[in-house]
């Protein structure tokens, strides 16, 4: 017999659709793009031949079209990994349960997400405006630790290297077949991903930080995989999350700051729309 999901642990909405999103299965195509900004969901989708779906719930927008012969989706997530634990999982509910008797299928439904968004360099040699692909992702949030996954590599030893006894790392590897759809035009790195903005990312405004030396810290890190080559606030949460739910994930970043150099960038919306062509002329 399978096991039926209470309704309090899958939330639905009156009309069937997922609580947050508001979302039904066909409303969602096997290839999704995602972003933090909700404005940046119209930037993606009028790339698109055809839009059929337009839905909105909050912070949550979807755009579902197709491009070429290709049926896409474009959602906003919102920023933080928080709010990338609502998306993925409600995804993974529209893909993989039966929302009417709340079972999951028996049958399982593999996503491409590819998350397109902006984050900062950190290694001085990494150009302003330039496209960076992440072919992994160092959670210094604790958000996979709540799951039970298994990490691509044990990087328990950073705690002491980035000078935060708090911080429980943990380490994930974007999809291979994804990686292999970039070519030379972007630069591949690691990619570290804060749960937040402001002392998460080594920035002190009025009040000082726990540790004044993460950037530096971060800078001189070396992995067996390479260095930290940027920083953002959702993509080793995708990238492990995807890895839990059986789905394929890899992210795409718009360099638009260096907090090295302490540069940012002139003209920040032609790199992110430079990105977004480079993304969707790459995928399919």
């Amino acid at each position: 017999m399978l096991h039926k999901i209470p309704a309090t642990e899958l939330i639905l909405n009156e009309d069937g659709s997922v609580y947050h999103l508001q979302l039904l299965p066909e409303d969602i195509a096997d290839t999704i793009i995602l972003v933090g900004d909700p404005e940046r969901v119209p930037a993606v989708s009028k790339h698109f031949d055809k839009i059929e779906i337009k839905k909105q719930k909050r912070e949550f927008i979807t755009h579902t079209g197709t491009l070429g012969s290709n049926r896409i989706s474009v959602i906003s997530t919102g920023i933080g990994t928080d709010n990338i634990d609502i998306v993925l999982n409600e995804l993974d509910a529209l893909a993989n349960v039966n929302l009417v008797s709340r079972e999951v299928k028996s049958s399982k439904r593999e996503l491409n997400l590819i998350r397109i968004g902006t984050s900062g360099a950190l290694q001085a040699e990494i150009p302003m405006d330039s496209i960076l692909v992440s072919s992994h992702g160092l959670g210094l949030d604790h958000l996979l630790w709540y799951y039970d996954v298994q990490p691509d590599a044990d990087v328990s030893h950073l705690t002491a290297e980035l000078g935060l006894d708090f911080l429980k790392p943990y380490f994930y590897q974007a999809h291979p077949q994804l990686l292999a759809k970039f070519n030379h035009q972007s630069i591949k790195g690691i990619t570290a991903t804060c749960c937040g903005f402001y002392a998460p990312q080594g920035r002190m405004l009025r009040t000082n930080t726990h540790s004044q030396n993460l950037i530096s810290n971060l800078q001189k890190l070396v992995l067996p995989q390479g260095k930290i080559t940027n920083f953002e606030m959702e993509t080793a949460a995708i990238l492990g999350l995807s890895k839990a739910f059986g789905f394929k994930a890899i992210a795409v970043n718009a360099i638009v700051a260096n907090r090295i150099t302490h540069q940012f960038s002139a003209n920040p919306q032609a790199c992110i729309d430079k990105t977004i062509a480079y993304t969707l002329q790459s995928i399919f």
